[in-house]
């Protein structure tokens, strides 16, 4: 159980590398292959698009086959697959194919944790498990960061993605032997296991909103706008923005590491939930307020987003806790793509809005991204306050 665990962080660290990688590369990309920033903002979206519209049949995979061949399967051939298409890339078309692939292979990485957790371990320490697993696999955040900057000046971001390949191919393939599938859950008479069973759930609907928005601006921010916005407005090189993502990717490791055990201490998640997304709409709102602030005192708040942005956890134990125990799979996934599909979504429609926004003065288009990302966390947080707060 816990050597299949261990690589499961593996795995999950590779899908912290395969959405965040984009923002370091985005220099390069637009000279050799000449894409724009917003082919970049698409191919990121359709990463968390196409892992959201898998996330439904992931987790039928989950309760009826196992998380052992969902995992490897879909990694092995997904992953892999993405990973090579995007080395060999020539235009934005292969990129956007590539990052498609890329999250049909991380689509059940991390869900296959969470069910594991959920079938195998006490509710009460489920928001921390769930915690340390993106706590830990969000190294891939960081070596998305400095780290592919530096890999990609040394030797190419075509070698350098074809290395991660390899990895990617072992990592599956170690999946294979080493993953324990955990007992499955008896169906109740009479029970359908129907998605619509969840959604008749009513203390689901109070979450959803949030959970569409609550890891959006990190995400967005941290995987595609730093570096743009960085180059445009401060003239930075790759390895200044890897600073920066470095930064940031550091804040969102040490706020999923905060928030886990944060239930269990003070009693609420509904609070502390509330507390973190309201303190990230607030750091957009600086962002916003003032998008010339100097080189670090604009990091410090792109970190701050990430930290209060690593609520996720949290939410998927809040909404775990209302999801019968045969329908672990798909509950878990269902929450999952709410998620995800928001960050693509809103990924997508971010590129139209700085597309759309004034082209002078400069930083107008990153104000209208802020604004964007801190309204839709805040309407968010408004109907989440009349969510019902609950603890195991």
């Amino acid at each position: 159980m816990k050597l299949g665990l261990f690589f499961l962080v593996i795995g999950y660290l590779l899908s912290q590398f395969y959405r965040s990688f984009l923002a370091v590369l985005s220099g390069l990309l637009q000279v050799d292959i000449g894409v724009s920033a917003d082919d970049m903002a698409l191919s990121s979206g359709l990463w968390f698009l196409v892992f959201a519209a898998m996330q439904l049949p992931v987790g039928w995979a989950l309760d009826h086959f196992g998380p052992r061949r969902t995992t490897a399967i879909l990694l092995g051939f997904g992953g892999t697959a993405g990973a090579i298409l995007f080395a060999a890339a020539q235009n934005a078309l292969h990129l956007h194919l590539a990052m498609a692939l890329l999250g049909i292979g991380c689509a059940p990485v991390l869900m296959a944790s969470y069910y594991i957790f959920a079938r195998s371990f006490p509710p009460a320490i489920f928001a921390t498990l769930a915690g340390a697993v993106i706590g830990f696999g969000s190294l891939g955040n960081i070596l998305g960061a400095l780290p592919m900057a530096w890999a990609a000046e040394m030797f190419g971001w075509r070698t350098s993605i074809l290395a991660i390949a390899a990895v990617t191919a072992l990592v599956s393939a170690v999946l294979w032997v080493v993953i324990q599938d955990p007992p499955k859950a008896e169906t109740p008479q009479g029970a359908t296991g129907s998605v619509f069973d969840l959604l008749r759930i009513p203390a689901l609907w109070f979450l959803i909103p949030l959970l569409i928005v609550n890891y959006a601006p990190a995400a967005g921010l941290r995987g595609l706008w730093v570096g743009p916005y960085y180059a445009d407005l401060h003239a930075a090189s790759a390895t200044g923005i890897g600073n920066v993502t470095l930064l940031m990717a550091l804040a969102m490791i040490a706020g999923n590491f905060a928030y886990g055990p944060l239930d269990r201490l003070l009693g609420t998640r509904k609070g502390v939930i509330l507390a973190g997304n309201l303190a990230g709409a607030v750091c957009l709102g600086l962002l916003w307020l003032f998008p010339l602030a100097g080189f670090w005192q604009a990091a410090i708040l792109f970190a701050a987003v990430g930290f209060f942005g690593a609520s996720f956890p949290m939410m998927m134990a809040h909404g775990r806790s209302f999801i019968p125990a045969h329908m672990t799979g798909r509950g878990v996934t269902l929450l999952n793509l709410f998620s995800i599909g928001g960050v693509g979504v809103l990924q997508v429609i971010s590129g139209r809005v700085h597309a759309l926004a004034p082209a002078q003065p400069p930083e107008a288009a990153y104000q209208a991204l802020f604004l964007f990302f801190g309204l839709l966390l805040l309407i968010g947080c408004i109907i989440y306050a009349f969510s019902t707060d609950r603890t195991d």
